[in-house]
C-alpha cells in the first residue's frame, strides 16, 4: 500500500465509535423538555417537545455542548445570557443548561456502560497494521473517560476533546480545528487524512479543513443530509468501507473536463468496483455525477475562482515574464461583468492585482494571506506578525543561494520563493537542504513545495482554501446557492479543491494526468480560455 497518500485517520467519537449518541439524544431531551416546560408553565408560552429529526440532529449533534444549546434555543426563538461554565445545572444560562445535559448524560453512563461499534475498531486496528496512524476529535469533554470506560483509550495515538479544545481556544464544528489538531498531532497533513464523522456538523468541518476524504456515517440509512453537507462517500456502517478502497480514493484522476462535458452521468470513474457501486450501503456524493456542461449551465450562477501563474498565463522561467496575454485579459474582463470572479494567488497581493488589472474583483495573494475587495480589505494578522522572520529568511537565502546560477529568490513579504527551474539539476538537492536548514530549527516557519520551486511561509493554519471560504463570506455567498468553480495548477491549489469538492468544483490545469482533488482536467491556459469563451457564448 502507497502510504505516500495516506497518513491518519480521526475518528469522531459518539455515533462514530461509541453507541453513546442515543444516551447524549437522551440527555439533552430531558433537559430541554424540562426546560421548555417551565417556560410553558411560567411563562405562558406553548410546549413544544425536543426531537431528535427537528431539532437534535440539526442544531445539536456534532456541536460543542454550550454551542449545542445556544444553537437549539435560537430556533425556538429563545435568548439566555450565556453565564459561565462553573454556572450551576439549575441556573436558567446557556452553560448553566448545558452542565445539567452534562449531569444528566454522566448519570447515565453509570448505568448504561457504553457500547463500542466493532467495525469501527476492526477498521482502526487494520489501518494501525497497514502504519496508517489513528485518533479521536470530538466535542465531548467526557471523551477520555468514555473511551476509557469502553478500555479502547489505548488504541488511537491522539484524543482531541472538549478539554483540549477549551484549553486551545479551538473552535467547534463546523469549523475544522479539532480535526486538524487531531492530524497535526500525528504529523500528518489534512491532505493525507481522513475525518470519519456522523453529524452533519461534523462532515461540514472535515470539508471545511480541507480534508482528503469526508465519511459520514449514516446509521439510520439516511444519507442524502451527510452528502449534502460535505461527506464524499456515506456508509451504513464502517465495515463496508476497506482500505484498499481508500488508498484508490487517495490515487484518483481528474477527469478530461472537454470529454466529459456532454458526458452521462454513467460515463464517469466512480471510484468503486460494479460490486462496491452495486451495494446499497455505500453512497458517493452526487457531486461526482455530473458532466462537464453541468458545472456552468446548471440551475446555479457560476462563480469563478482563478490562480493566476500557469491558470491565466503560462508557466515561464521568470515570475517577472508572466504578464497575462491582451487576448486572456480581454476574456477575463468579459467575464467579471457577467460574473463573480476572484483571483486567488501565491504572488503578492499588490503584484498579482497589478498584472491582471481589472478593478471592482477580489484578489487574494500570498496564498490567501492578504485580501482585497470592495469595501473589503483583510490581511491575516499572525502573517503580519511574521513578517520580520520572513525578511530574515530573505537575507539567510540571499547570502547562501544567490551564488548558484539559475536560481531565483522571490520576496513575498508574507513569504519568499526560491525558484530553480532555471538552475542546474545537479544543484537542486543543495538548494533544498539549504532551504529545509532554514525552516528546521524554526517552528514557526514551513516549506511547501510547488513546480520547480521551494517556498518558506509562517507555519500558520491558513491556506488558499481558507481564502477562498473568507472571499465568500465577504461576499455573503452562500455553497447552496451558487456553483463555485476554482481553476488552478500548482499544489496550493489543492487546498482549494479539497474545500470546495463536494459543493463547488475543482478544475485541474495540466498537461498531463496527474493525482489530484480536481473534479476535471484542462490542459492549459488556453483551454481555461476556451472555458470562459464557451460560458460566455450562453450569456
Amino acid at each position: 500500500m502507497e502510504k505516500d497518500f495516506l497518513k491518519s485517520v480521526v475518528f469522531d467519537l459518539d455515533g462514530v465509535i461509541t453507541k453513546t449518541a442515543i444516551l447524549h439524544f437522551e440527555s439533552w431531551k430531558s433537559v430541554f423538555d424540562e426546560y421548555l416546560h417551565l417556560r410553558a408553565d411560567r411563562d405562558k408560552e406553548s410546549f413544544r417537545e425536543f426531537t431528535h429529526k427537528y431539532d437534535y440532529l440539526p442544531y445539536v449533534d456534532g456541536k460543542p455542548r454550550y454551542k449545542g444549546v445556544e444553537s437549539f434555543l435560537a430556533s425556538r426563538g429563545i435568548s439566555l445570557p450565556f453565564g459561565n461554565s462553573s454556572d450551576s445545572p439549575d441556573r436558567e444560562t446557556i452553560c448553566g443548561i448545558g452542565n445539567r445535559k452534562n449531569q444528566k448524560f454522566l448519570e447515565l453512563l453509570k448505568t448504561k456502560k457504553p457500547q463500542i461499534y466493532t467495525s469501527t475498531i476492526q477498521l482502526a486496528n487494520k489501518l494501525k497494521q497497514e502504519g496508517v496512524r489513528v485518533g479521536v476529535a470530538s466535542s465531548s469533554k467526557n471523551c477520555e473517560y468514555i473511551l476509557e470506560s469502553a478500555q479502547i483509550k489505548d488504541l488511537f495515538e491522539t484524543i482531541v476533546d472538549g478539554r483540549v479544545s477549551a484549553q486551545l481556544k479551538l473552535k467547534g464544528k463546523p469549523e475544522a480545528d479539532i480535526f486538524v489538531k487531531a492530524a497535526c498531532n500525528m504529523q500528518a497533513l489534512p491532505a493525507h487524512s481522513v475525518v470519519v464523522e456522523d453529524a452533519l456538523a461534523g462532515v461540514e468541518a472535515g470539508r471545511n479543513g480541507g480534508f482528503g476524504l469526508v465519511v459520514g456515517i449514516a446509521r439510520e440509512g439516511v444519507p442524502l443530509e451527510l452528502l449534502r453537507n460535505g461527506a464524499d462517500v456515506a456508509v451504513s456502517d464502517l465495515s463496508c468501507l476497506h482500505i484498499g478502497w481508500i488508498q484508490k480514493w487517495f490515487q484518483k484522476i481528474p477527469h478530461s473536463l472537454f470529454s466529459f462535458w456532454d458526458g452521462a452521468p454513467e460515463q464517469i470513474l466512480t471510484l468503486t468496483s460494479r460490486i462496491e457501486r452495486s451495494q446499497n450501503d455505500l453512497f458517493l456524493n452526487p457531486h461526482y455525477f455530473r458532466s462537464g456542461k453541468s458545472v456552468f449551465f446548471g440551475e446555479k450562477r457560476p462563480v469563478f475562482f482563478l490562480d493566476y501563474d500557469g491558470t491565466l498565463t503560462p508557466i515561464v522561467e521568470r515570475p517577472e515574464l508572466a504578464v497575462i496575454s491582451s487576448d486572456m485579459k480581454k476574456t477575463l474582463e468579459r467575464m467579471c461583468k457577467h460574473f463573480t470572479v476572484a483571483i486567488v494567488s501565491g504572488r503578492l497581493r499588490e503584484d498579482v492585482q497589478n498584472l491582471v488589472g481589472i478593478e471592482g474583483i477580489f484578489y487574494a495573494g500570498s496564498h490567501g494571506f492578504d485580501i482585497s475587495g470592495p469595501d473589503f480589505s483583510f490581511v491575516l494578522p499572525e502573517a503580519q506578525e511574521a513578517i520580520p522572520l520572513i525578511a530574515q529568511a530573505i537575507k539567510t537565502l540571499k547570502r547562501n543561494l544567490e551564488s548558484i546560477k539559475g536560481v531565483l529568490i522571490e520576496e513575498k513579504k508574507f513569504s519568499v520563493a526560491v525558484h530553480y527551474r532555471l538552475a542546474d539539476q545537479s544543484k537542486v538537492p543543495q538548494v533544498r537542504d539549504f532551504v529545509e536548514s532554514v525552516v528546521k530549527d524554526n517552528p514557526r516557519l514551513r516549506i511547501m513545495q510547488g513546480k520547480k520551486v521551494f517556498e518558506i511561509l509562517p507555519a500558520l493554519d491558513w491556506n488558499k482554501g481558507k481564502a477562498t471560504r473568507g472571499i465568500m463570506r465577504a461576499l455573503r455567498m452562500k455553497w447552496a446557492n451558487s456553483s463555485v468553480i476554482y481553476i488552478g495548477d500548482d499544489t496550493t491549489d489543492e487546498d482549494v479543491f479539497r474545500v470546495i469538492r463536494t459543493r463547488g468544483t475543482g478544475i485541474l490545469v495540466a498537461k498531463d494526468k496527474k493525482i489530484s482533488a480536481a473534479d476535471f482536467r484542462v490542459m492549459n491556459p488556453g483551454e481555461v480560455k476556451k472555458i470562459f469563451e464557451m460560458v460566455l457564448e450562453k450569456c
